[in-house]
This record gives structure tokens, C-alpha cells and sequence, in this order.
């Protein structure tokens, strides 16, 4: 059977004007992986979905690993869902990142409290109630991700793939394959780290989620290395 190893993007820039890139600690994630990756997979292809920190994790990733990788192929049914515009249908105000960063610093713990908003938020999107508020509704997303594993396995052709993907799409295949609950689902995605790699087998129709959101190539190096947001 050849595999799939969905990784999650490094640590992005949380708190920054642009999210969407790598943070310093994301490019040093994805260099030590880069590292672990070349003592175990030849993939014969690389994917990833269309956002900069999918693109930077494989540039970080070919830093490390030494030799050449193929190109990485854009295929944005990997994308992430917009998690700003999730939180935002909660938080209206939150559309202002200035009242944001100004409610968060009011806490004595802004990270934790900014991820209990989160997981309230992702609540509300997965329950269906509110659908009408939303671009993309959680079927929609999960129907997407499902709907680019297929196209991924039928291009790879029986190849072992890196795809460099984010948790929310990470979360879907195990919840597709796993056959979890949403509820279930919205704990799995809370706990992907950034950097982290999954294992999906595939050979034909079968496919078998082998290893969930591996680290220990992180905690290896330094138990500090492993993050979340």
C-alpha cells in the first residue's frame, strides 16, 4: 500500500496583520521535519493547498530534507475553512482585528481564551442552525476535503505523497475515515499540531488512517517546538 503523510502546515502568524505565513518557530517546525522526512519517504509527489503557509511549509520541508522534492502541486479543495469569518459570526466586533487583540488582552491567559472562543465558534458552524451566515457551511467543507482526497489519490497513481494541508481538512479525512462524530471531529481538530504528520494507506478503494498527528520528530529536538495555534 502507498501513503499519504498530511502535514500540517507550521506555526502560522497568529496575532499578525497577515496570518497567513509561517512565523519563525513554523519555518524552524518545518526544517526539523524537512530532516526527519529524509530519513524515511521518497514521495513521488508533493501537494499542498493554495495558501502561503501550505507553500512555506514545503519550503521549509525541502530546506531540511537535503535533496531535490517534485514540485508542489496546488490543490485547493486542501485549503483550510476561513476560521476568521467562523470566529467573527460569533464575535461580530472580532471583524475588527483592534477590538480583538484589545478584548483578548483583557484576560489574564489570552491564548487560552482566544481558543475557548474558537471551539464555541467551531460549535455553532458544525451545528447547523446558523448555516444561512456562512460562505462555506461545515457540510460544504467537509464535502470539499472529501472530495479532494479522491482527486489526490487518483492523481497520486500509487505513490507515497506529502501533502501539506491544515488541521480542519486533516480532521475531515480522519472523521471520514474514523467514521466520528462531529463532536468528536471538532476535539481532533483541537489537538493537530502545527508540523505534526498523519498517515493515510491507500490502494485502490481501501484507505486506512495508520498514524494520527505524529510529533516526536518536534519533541526529539525540544518539547517547546510542539504548538497548536
Amino acid at each position: 500500500m502507498a501513503t499519504l503523510y498530511l502535514i500540517r502546515h507550521g506555526q502560522a502568524s497568529f496575532g499578525q496583520h497577515n496570518y497567513d505565513q509561517l512565523s519563525p518557530l513554523g519555518w524552524k517546525q518545518g526544517r526539523i521535519l524537512g530532516r526527519w522526512l529524509a530519513d524515511r519517504v521518497r514521495p513521488g509527489l508533493v501537494v499542498g493547498g493554495g495558501l502561503r503557509r501550505h507553500r512555506e511549509t514545503v519550503e521549509a520541508i525541502a530546506t531540511g530534507y537535503g535533496q531535490a522534492l517534485p514540485d508542489m502541486q496546488v490543490l485547493a479543495g486542501l485549503d483550510e475553512f476561513d476560521h476568521l469569518e467562523v470566529v467573527e459570526r460569533l464575535r461580530p466586533a472580532w471583524a475588527d482585528r483592534a477590538v480583538m487583540a484589545r478584548d483578548l488582552a483583557s484576560f489574564p491567559k489570552p491564548a487560552r481564551a482566544f481558543q475557548q472562543t474558537f471551539e464555541q465558534a467551531m460549535a455553532r458552524w458544525l451545528g447547523g442552525d446558523h448555516d444561512h451566515e456562512y460562505r462555506e457551511t461545515w457540510p460544504a467543507f467537509r464535502a470539499r476535503v472529501l472530495a479532494a482526497l479522491d482527486t489526490l489519490i487518483e492523481r497520486a497513481d500509487g505513490a507515497d505523497v506529502l501533502v501539506s494541508t491544515s488541521g480542519g481538512p486533516i480532521a475531515v479525512i480522519a472523521q471520514h475515515l474514523l467514521a466520528l462524530s462531529d463532536a468528536k471531529t471538532l476535539e481532533v481538530n483541537n489537538v493537530i499540531a502545527n508540523a505534526s504528520v498523519s498517515r493515510v494507506l491507500y490502494s485502490g478503494p481501501r484507505r486506512t488512517l495508520a498514524v494520527f498527528n505524529n510529533y516526536s520528530h518536534l519533541e526529539a529536538e525540544d518539547p517547546a517546538l510542539v504548538t497548536y495555534r
